[in-house]
C-alpha cells in the first residue's frame, strides 16, 4: 500500500460523523476495531450523557438535563428506514462512491456490524429494548448472518431490567457487549470519565453481563496535560481485570487503543506506539485475555 493510500485510509478511519447523506441517527464508518464497515445507530443526538470522558471529541451534555426531542414511534420508523437504507448501500457499493469512503480498499469494503454508540450511552434511551428487537429484525432481512449487532457501552445501566430484555435479544442475534473500562481505581476513573456513577457500580455490572456471555472491554489510555498512566494505576487496571476474570467474567479480548481524533479536551494528547504497546504486553503477561492494540498514529 503506499503512502498515499495510508493517508486516505487513515482519514476514513478517524471520520466518525454522526450524520450521513442527510440521515439523522444512522451513519457509517470504517472502523479499525470491526476490521470494515460498522453501521452505528446514535441515540443521543442531544448528546446528553452520563459520562463526560476527557478523550471524547463530544462536548456532551450533562445527563440530568432534559431531552430535548422525545422519541416517538415515529422517529423508530425514521432510524428503521435510515438503517435498511445504508445496509443496502453497503451490498450495493453505493457507499464507496461518497468520500471518505471511495479510498476504502477493496478488503475493507464488508459490513462487519451494526453498533449502537454515537454521542451518548445507548441504554439510556428510552427505546433502546424496542430497537434491539427490531435492528435484530432488520438484521435477518437485509443482512448477512456474520453481521454483529454491537453495543458499545459504558455499562452504567446493564443492570436494569429493559436493558437486560435486550441484552437477552442481542445474545440471540449474534449481538456483541464492547464494554468500557479505562481506569484501575476510582480516582483515575473520575478523571477520565467524569461521571456521577459509583466505580464499583461499572466493575459489578461489566461482571454480571460477562458472567452471562463473552465480551470485549474497550479500554483508552492517553497523556493527560502530558502524563501518562503511571505503573500504580496499570497494576491496578491489570488487578481488576484478573478480578473480572477469576470471578466468572467471559472476556474475550481487550481493545486498547489511544487517542485518534481530537478530543474536546486540549490537555488530552495520544500516547505513542511504543508507550501503548508497553501498557499492551504488560497486560497480556499479568492476565488470561488477548489483548487487540490499536494505535492513534504512525509515530
Amino acid at each position: 500500500m503506499t503512502e498515499q493510500n495510508d493517508d486516505n485510509l487513515s482519514c476514513a478511519h478517524k471520520s466518525h460523523p454522526r450524520t450521513f447523506l442527510g440521515s439523522t441517527f444512522v451513519y457509517p464508518v470504517l472502523s479499525r476495531r470491526s476490521g470494515g464497515i460498522s453501521i452505528g445507530i446514535n441515540l443521543s443526538p442531544n448528546r446528553i450523557c452520563n459520562f463526560n470522558c476527557v478523550y471524547c471529541q463530544v462536548k456532551n451534555q450533562p445527563a440530568t438535563m432534559p431531552s430535548d426531542s422525545k422519541i416517538d414511534q415515529q422517529v423508530i420508523e425514521q432510524i428503521e428506514n435510515e438503517l435498511i437504507t445504508l445496509i443496502k448501500m453497503v451490498y450495493k457499493g453505493e457507499l464507496f462512491e461518497h468520500a471518505p469512503f471511495d479510498t476504502v480498499p477493496q478488503e475493507l469494503r464488508r459490513l462487519c456490524d451494526i453498533s449502537f454508540s454515537g454521542d451518548g450511552e445507548p441504554t439510556s434511551s428510552e427505546i433502546f429494548d424496542t430497537l434491539c428487537t427490531r435492528v435484530a429484525n432488520i438484521k435477518k432481512q437485509y443482512a448477512r448472518d456474520e453481521v454483529k449487532i454491537v453495543l458499545i457501552t459504558n455499562s452504567t445501566l446493564l443492570h436494569k431490567p429493559k436493558v437486560q430484555e435486550a441484552l437477552a435479544v442481542l445474545d440471540l442475534n449474534n449481538g456483541e457487549i464492547w464494554a468500557k473500562l479505562d481506569a484501575g481505581t476510582e480516582k483515575y476513573y473520575a478523571t477520565v470519565n467524569r461521571s456521577g456513577v459509583a466505580f464499583e457500580k461499572i466493575l459489578d455490572n461489566i461482571l454480571r453481563a460477562a458472567q452471562k456471555r463473552p465480551i470485549k472491554i474497550q479500554t483508552l489510555f492517553m497523556n493527560i496535560m502530558g502524563s501518562a498512566p503511571d505503573q500504580q494505576e496499570i497494576a491496578a487496571y491489570i488487578d481488576r481485570l484478573n478480578f473480572l476474570t477469576d470471578n466468572g467474567a467471559h472476556i474475550k479480548a481487550v481493545q486498547m487503543h489511544t487517542v485518534a481524533r481530537q478530543p474536546a479536551e486540549s490537555f488530552i494528547s495520544p500516547l505513542t506506539n511504543a508507550q501503548l504497546e508497553a501498557i499492551a504486553q504488560q497486560v497480556q503477561s499479568q492476565t488470561k485475555i488477548n489483548i487487540e492494540t490499536f494505535f492513534g498514529s504512525s509515530n
